[in-house]
């Protein structure tokens, strides 16, 4: 009988599939509206969409697309096997939008006072990759 290997490094690291399409879009900078229209699902769109929101000073519509963005992007990766902790690495491009959203989300979540979803949302990036918050401005 064989004996099962319990991995002690942790999960493995959890990759979302490429979009060329819907990635191309953002990367050549059409409206993101536009794009979320194509690729309802597609997580950078609402993150982009959230990042301008803040940028215009509301965070109340920021706080919207994020949180639309945040949960399109952990239907994609419970799909693509995570079990709702593990890596989720910043430097494979496809997961950019989803950790986008998140910090996006940690972000209007401050502006708005809710210190908890501010806190939850931070201590989620770091735990998803390390290297995430400082690359998206919140470390």
């Amino acid at each position: 009988m064989g004996r099962m290997v319990e991995n002690l490094l942790g999960p493995e690291p959890t990759r979302l599939p490429d979009r060329p399409e819907a990635q191309a879009a953002a990367d050549g900078g059409t409206d993101p509206a536009k794009i979320v229209r194509a690729y309802p699902d597609f997580s950078e769109a609402w993150a982009l969409l959230a990042e301008r929101a803040l940028h215009a000073g509301d965070p109340v519509a920021a706080y919207a697309y994020a949180r639309t963005g945040y949960h399109r992007g952990l239907d994609q990766l419970r799909r693509a096997g995570w079990k709702g902790f593990g890596p989720v690495p910043w430097d494979h491009r496809p997961n950019q939008g989803f950790l986008r959203a998140l910090a996006a989300l940690a972000r209007a979540a401050r502006e708005i006072g809710e210190d908890e979803e501010w806190e939850r949302c931070s201590q989620f990036l770091a735990d998803s990759d390390p290297k995430a918050p400082a690359a998206l401005g919140l470390s």
